[in-house]
């Protein structure tokens, strides 16, 4: 006798248990089924849709189905005595009935596959009640469901591919391909495009795409270096970085309500990040940095990488000088000016190095070694490009001065200079922008359990160390930083 719910087997998941038998649980079998219809879970629900027939029997009943479209179309259920399944046509609201003409017996039923068991967090070990269970299966329904239609994943570097593919998992396969796929029209497509070849750019004119990139807590460690990133954002609207149309983002800021649980929730992340002095690559440490510049204001400048899509996509200065001037300029000559490269550049992977000369001329000090978040915590201000800097900046309370147009511009948080779109005018509270930009956007994968994830599950694991690569990816991200350093030698 095997429980109702199950983990789904994701790619490269190493799953604990998550149910062992224990005593029955006195429950409500009318509020869990509820439950279980809400939610769309039990049996095999990341299974292949198919549709169904009016007269829904073991026969035509695949136990490699979701069970969900074909009880939607099902006006009667017949299953043999005892078959769990009955659960979910209960469930579904649909008649049932045995075919040893045996009556259906709800609480029996409840009680041998849901309530007759002990529920076990995967992440934490805890264990947890029956309806948390049931929400976590719906929690990785979600990302199922929207994977559905994926009929190819293009533009990934295969050191990327392990933790991406869980994420973009359809419940049959994650559809890779390095060249161009044969697509049928309205085949939808998930790509990280600044890899895609001329050929596969071509083949997506006018196709429906969903564009992929980096979580905004991503590793410890950067994606230059080739650490694979344990968060994404998937995005069939736009790109938050990019303000020439509405993103995802945009239009959860724009149009969403957030309810007060959600907003708690936020908050609580928010102060969670803060402690563990967690950015987007980094994992910083949490004692305080001493004030070089004494009691001048302290404003702190990050570079980014110039050649990057955030920077080019428009809405945005061109380069890291231009930015360091204007900061410089608007903060004046009595502000102790703190100029951060961007970790790539630094690393000799990316464009965006200034000049030493100019350096000397506009910063009082150039910090290359300083955790972000550690240096966030002892500025006074901040003058970004669209950085995510910024955003890390508003968490933590900074006031922060915006030359481009990210995605946390706009909705009253900052002191915008750069060409905001009219679009923007709901005004927003710090919490909202991270409940939408953190608990509703991106999607996060546990590095300990291979498993989709919360994101508190993620900061918790980065805060209490970072993960550990395995010795091939050691090996390529050795390579990597030494091939960066030889660049930076190089001058180019």
């Amino acid at each position: 006798m095997a429980p109702l719910l199950a983990i789904p087997p994701f790619p490269g998941a190493r799953a604990p248990a998550f149910a062992v038998p224990g005593i029955a649980l006195d429950a409500d079998p009318d509020m869990l089924l509820a439950a279980l219809a809400r939610h769309r879970v039990g049996g095999c629900y990341w299974g292949r849709q198919l549709a169904g027939p009016a007269r829904l029997d073991a026969a035509n009943w695949p136990a490699d189905a979701d069970p969900w479209p074909l009880l939607d179309a099902a006006e009667e259920v017949c299953l043999p005595a005892g078959d769990p399944r009955a659960l979910l046509a209960l469930a579904a609201g649909k008649p049932v009935r045995f075919t040893n003409g045996e009556p259906v017996n709800k609480h029996a039923l409840v009680d041998a596959y849901l309530t007759g068991w002990q529920w076990r967090d995967p992440f934490s070990g805890a264990i947890i009640n029956l309806l948390q269970a049931i929400e976590l299966c719906g929690f990785w329904r979600k990302p199922i469901d929207d994977n559905r239609d994926i009929a190819a994943v293009l533009g990934f570097a295969h050191w990327k591919r392990p933790t991406v593919a869980p994420l973009l998992w359809n419940g049959q396969d994650t559809p890779f391909s390095g060249g161009v796929p044969a697509l049928a029209r309205g085949d939808l497509v998930a790509v990280w495009r600044s890899r895609l070849s001329k050929a596969q750019t071509a083949a997506l004119v006018g196709r429906p795409v969903l564009e992929v990139e980096d979580g905004f807590i991503r590793s410890v460690g950067l994606g230059a270096d080739c650490v694979p990133p344990l968060s994404i954002i998937v995005d069939g609207a736009g790109v938050h970085f990019d303000p020439n149309q509405p993103s995802g983002l945009e239009l959860l800021l724009q149009n969403s309500v957030f309810p007060p649980d959600l907003l708690a929730r936020a908050q609580q992340l928010r102060a969670a990040i803060i402690a563990g002095g967690l950015s987007k690559y980094e994992r910083g440490g949490s004692a305080p940095l001493s004030r070089p510049g004494g009691s001048r204001r302290h404003v702190l400048v990050p570079g980014q990488v110039e050649d990057d899509r955030a920077v080019t996509s428009g809405g945005a200065l061109s380069s890291n000088l231009e930015l360091l001037r204007r900061a410089r300029a608007e903060a004046g000559p009595d502000a102790y000016v703190i100029y951060k490269p961007h970790p790539d550049v630094l690393a000799g992977h990316r464009k965006g190095l200034i000049a030493e000369g100019d350096m000397a001329a506009l910063a009082d000090r150039t910090e290359t070694t300083a955790p972000m978040a550690a240096l966030i915590a002892m500025a006074d201000e901040l003058h970004v490009n669209s950085s995510l800097a910024g955003f890390e900046a508003l968490l933590r309370g900074k006031p922060v001065t915006v030359h481009g147009v990210p995605f946390y511009a706009g909705w009253g948080l900052t002191t915008d200079r750069g060409p905001v779109p009219a679009r923007r005018t709901a005004r927003r509270s710090l919490d909202e922008v991270v409940a939408a930009a953190y608990l509703l956007y991106p999607r996060y994968l546990d590095p300990e359990t291979g498993l989709p994830c919360p994101p508190e599950v993620l900061v918790q694991r980065l805060t209490a160390a970072a993960p550990t690569l395995d010795p091939a990816a050691s090996a390529v991200v050795t390579l990597r930083r030494a091939t960066g350093r030889v660049r930076r030698l190089l001058g180019r």
